[in-house]
């Protein structure tokens, strides 16, 4: 069973990517609210895909936390996908640049984040 992370400081949104892929039964979900939650269970679980948000309160946003799971020798081969509110050509280049594998922009269809999910991996 593959092991993703859900990482979103909105409770609603967690829920909803949460539902989205607990219809499917093939998935182990965490949750964490920011990005010091994330490196800290990315650490632990080693998921094999994270779902981060981009903006975030507190001291480490989706970009930082990236930067820091990357930038970890047992955490770097995690995908993340950065599922964020920020489209514009400059927010996808700084994401991939933090080491970002791919990215979603909100408002999503869930149909459409599950085919992304399952083509990862396939």
């Amino acid at each position: 069973m593959k092991k993703i992370l859900i990482v979103d400081d909105q409770e609603r949104i967690r829920e909803l990517v949460r539902v989205t892929l607990d219809g499917t039964g093939d998935y182990q979900i965490f949750e964490a609210e920011n990005g010091e939650q994330a490196v800290e269970l990315a650490g632990k679980e080693l998921p094999d895909l994270i779902l981060m948000d981009v903006s975030m309160p507190g001291g480490m946003d989706g970009l930082k936390a990236t930067r820091a799971i990357k930038g970890n020798s047992s955490t770097q081969g995690i995908y993340i996908i950065l599922l964020t509110a920020k489209g514009q050509a400059s927010d996808i280049e700084e994401g991939k640049t933090a080491g970002a594998d791919s990215y979603f922009v909100k408002p999503f269809s869930p149909l459409e984040l599950i085919r992304c999910i399952e083509s990862i991996f396939d």
